[in-house]
């Protein structure tokens, strides 16, 4: 079997193959496709729980990021999972880590207008003070968006 199969098998949500796969290849727990996305980052963004919690149960680290610098939280705060995102954060996934644009996950919620996922943020810590590389704040997104249920959350927790 080749990697991209077992890629495939982790975007398809195939359990059964992906454990098979990682016991006759091991190192692929850590390995990375043509984009830079780690098993981890894939099996998330595509909210395939079961894999996900397979490969955090063998030791995929949470906060692993791909070519552009975003985490599978990042991915799924982007695509609104507010499951996979418990999962994550309870496996220890940082809240407020930034992409390579400074981008953290709160910054993505707003940006795609995520309510329930920006809450879910906030109540594990999520800071509205982090700044991208042009000096916004998650606060100051969901402003220019004029998303007003945001701004008040947000409003209420600096």
């Amino acid at each position: 079997m080749e990697i991209t199969a077992f890629f495939d098998q982790v975007r398809q949500g195939d359990l059964a193959g992906v454990r098979d796969s990682l016991q006759a290849h091991p190192q692929w727990l850590s390995a990375r496709d043509p984009r830079g996305s780690t098993p981890l980052i894939m099996a998330s963004y595509y909210d395939r729980r079961e894999v996900v919690e397979y490969l955090l149960a063998q030791g995929a680290p949470v906060d692993e990021k791909d070519g552009s610098g975003n985490t599978a939280l990042m991915g799924v705060c982007f695509k609104g999972y507010p499951e996979m995102a418990k999962i994550l954060i309870g496996a220890g996934a940082s809240v407020d880590a930034p992409n390579s644009m400074g981008t953290t996950c709160l910054i993505f919620a707003v940006t795609f207008n995520r309510e329930p996922m920006a809450r879910l943020l906030l109540e594990h810590g999520a800071s509205v003070a982090v700044r991208d590389t042009q000096g916004q704040t998650a606060l100051d997104h969901a402003r220019r968006l004029g998303l007003t249920g945001l701004v008040a959350l947000m409003e209420n927790k600096s």
